[in-house]
């Protein structure tokens, strides 16, 4: 049997997440600059080349995949991708994090060709607040996606970056859109990956927004069936009323469970979401004729390169070079 893709810290890694464009229809404050220069489009990976590369790490134990961006609906004809990750073996799991405003138009293509699970990011329910975190208008087809994909049958996660500020205002009437609408909440900590300079005190910790949802929304209990690698603590309303995950990337790290390695749009192989480091793969994957072994050895000594944790909350912390935008969501 093939060996796990562990690091030296003993964490397995089956979790791949690929960025299929670093473009974007939104300009969101906490993930990108207004002003920005995308890769051309021979920069990217194709779809071919992709798919070559997770026929390579498939039998390493990557079984699980989420298709990011950018936003990744702006890729042409991304269900045909869909159709050939979802062939591969050992791959048991594809799923997709949009921003939602191209969803309506794709939601049917996405799930015929396999598409089962959707992680749609929306921060407010505010046109207002909506554009100021944004920098674009766009709220009614976020709304529209949704629906279309509820009335389709996708799983659904609605993912909200928890911003001082903002999100006192917002998380209580998303959570009651998500209970309504059958929705999975997930709120993420703000965190130090976008253009402008992070401010710790513009941090909405994790106890708080518990404390928040329990006053105005329902009181919440851990979920009895958390998986326990998963990124978020998963709670469930104590009424029956649904699920909400929150990410505490800040105020409760979990790197001591990392499973996940992430390839760029741009063929750049990362161990960590802040990594200072990256590897290019591209060159393996354009090659006449893909040498598997090769990508394989490549894999694991980026995941044996893997450090501890992110630090982010030690003077060590260095902030990444790209921008989330670039590396994938």
């Amino acid at each position: 049997m093939t060996a796990p893709l562990t690091d030296t810290f003993g964490r397995v890694h089956n979790n791949l997440r690929i960025s299929v464009t670093d473009r974007c229809n939104l300009r969101c404050v906490y993930c990108m600059p207004e002003e920005v220069t995308f890769l051309d489009k021979s920069a990217l990976l194709s779809f071919e080349e992709i798919a070559a590369f997770v026929r390579a790490v498939a039998p390493l134990g990557i079984d699980k995949i989420r298709l990011t961006g950018g936003e990744p609906l702006l890729r042409r004809e991304l269900h045909e991708l869909v159709k050939m990750l979802v062939a591969v073996p050992g791959i048991r799991d594809v799923g997709l994090t949009t921003n939602g405003l191209l969803l309506t138009s794709q939601a049917q293509l996405l799930f015929d060709a396999g598409l089962r699970r959707l992680n749609v990011s929306l921060d407010t329910l505010d046109p207002e607040r909506f554009r100021t975190l944004a920098r674009r208008d766009g709220l009614p087809l976020v709304l529209e996606g949704l629906a279309a994909a509820r009335r389709i049958g996708f799983a659904v996660k609605v993912n909200a970056v928890a911003i001082r500020g903002f999100i006192e205002h917002d998380a209580a009437p998303l959570a009651r859109y998500c209970r309504e609408h059958g929705f999975e909440m997930r709120f993420i900590e703000y965190m130090p990956i976008g253009a402008e300079a992070w401010e710790r005190e513009k941090v909405f910790f994790a106890h708080e927004l518990l404390e928040l949802l329990d006053a105005e929304v329902a009181p919440l209990v851990p979920a009895a069936d958390a998986d326990p690698n998963a990124p978020a603590a998963a709670f469930e309303y104590a009424d029956g009323g649904g699920r909400v995950g929150i990410i505490a990337s800040v105020s409760r790290p979990f790197c001591r469970k990392c499973n996940r390695v992430r390839l760029t749009a741009d063929g750049k192989l990362r161990n960590c979401l802040f990594s200072l480091d990256e590897v290019d793969v591209k060159g393996l994957l354009r090659a006449e004729a893909v040498d598997a072994a090769e990508v394989e050895r490549t894999v694991r000594e980026c995941v044996r390169a893997k450090w501890e944790g992110h630090e982010i909350n030690t003077a060590k912390f260095v902030k990444p070079l790209r921008t989330m935008h670039a590396i994938g969501g």
